[in-house]
């Protein structure tokens, strides 16, 4: 395989520390991840300024961004093009475009300029098959620690779920305060699955029901009640959805 192509489409894996970057944003200038340490973060990319998808994109995050600032997450924008670019387009966005109710909107969480595409090159965002000249929709969940949790990758076509990257985040951050994990189409308030039985032992307990707490369809698929307020009193967070 071509080198260059490698180095457009490598991708941090998960449990990778977050690639380290130095740019000039729309709110000065970053150092990523060691500014953001302590917090959670979505570093997410688009394609272009002045684009409808891109724009109903940032109007959504940016009237959203106080529910992902309770959940202790900062928001980080980037696209290849230039920062005056970047202040023009967010300037139109304020002044002109409505979208869904939302108007007057005005996004404070830093846009990156990335002209030369080093960051994107770095998280795997310029994808050939897509674009050559243009990141495609990649979304990096990176905590508190500065290490990759989660990626998501959409094509240019397509805009973002903002509830699903809020119910993730949550998801996330409900596995590391109780050690469990979260199923399908889970939602806060909804049981989470404890970890499997890790002995004979723990296994003929949980299917004799010793364990009032859990529901056990069988030894290795045990559920337990796990409510929002307590979600968000060990998060210290409000949680919602």
């Amino acid at each position: 395989m071509d080198s260059s192509f490698e180095a457009l489409v490598s991708l941090p894996r998960i449990g990778d520390e977050a690639p380290h970057f130095k740019a000039v944003t729309t709110q000065g200038p970053i150092n990523f991840p060691q500014d953001y340490r302590g917090n959670w973060v979505i570093l997410f990319s688009h394609p272009a300024d002045f684009t409808p998808v891109c724009t109903s994109e940032f109007m959504t995050f940016a009237s959203r961004e106080p529910e992902f600032n309770a959940l202790n997450c900062k928001l980080v924008g980037l696209s290849i093009d230039g920062l005056y670019s970047h202040i023009a387009w967010l300037r139109t966005i304020k002044e002109k475009i409505e979208f869904k109710g939302m108007k007057n909107v005005e996004v404070n969480f830093p846009l990156i300029e990335d002209i030369t595409m080093e960051v994107a090159k770095k998280y795997g965002m310029i994808q050939p098959g897509e674009s050559s000249t243009k990141a495609v929709r990649a979304v990096f969940f990176v905590d508190p620690k500065g290490i990759i949790r989660a990626l998501i990758y959409y094509p240019l076509s397509m805009g973002r779920n903002f509830n699903e990257l809020k119910r993730a985040l949550i998801a996330m951050q409900t596995a590391d305060a109780f050690d469990v994990a979260t199923p399908a189409d889970w939602q806060p308030g909804d049981d989470v699955i404890v970890p499997p039985a890790g002995s004979c032992g723990l296994a003929k307990e949980r299917m004799q029901c010793e364990d009032e707490e859990l529901t056990c369809a069988d030894w290795f698929f045990c559920t337990k009640k796990l409510s929002k307020e307590h979600i968000a009193e060990a998060c210290e967070k409000e949680i919602t959805i």
